[in-house]
């Protein structure tokens, strides 16, 4: 049985909105109202892969956003390889 270690501020993790989307983001913080994270970024499917594009075009993407806990329906640590292409994207540095 394999022990999945909890989440935690700082932490690459992933988020199943109510609206089917699924995003990938840095946790800020986390209470019984709100999510806050950064640089969020929504998984897309390409031709033969899974992608990344930003999740709100119109706004800094450096910035921090707060989404309604009510609206997520599933929130988990990313998988390692995913969290690996986003820090890549979102820093910059290839791992």
């Amino acid at each position: 049985m394999i022990i999945e270690t909890p989440y935690k501020n700082g932490d690459t993790i992933s988020l199943k909105l109510a609206s089917g989307e699924e995003i990938v983001a840095r946790l800020v913080e986390e209470n019984n109202n709100n999510i806050v994270v950064k640089k969020p970024m929504v998984l897309i499917m390409q031709q033969e892969s899974l992608g990344l594009a930003p999740f709100m075009f119109s706004v800094d993407p450096q910035g921090k956003f707060t989404i309604n806990a009510s609206t997520v329906n599933c929130i988990a640590k990313t998988q390692t390889e995913i969290a690996k292409q986003y820090t890549a994207q979102t820093s910059g540095l290839a791992l």
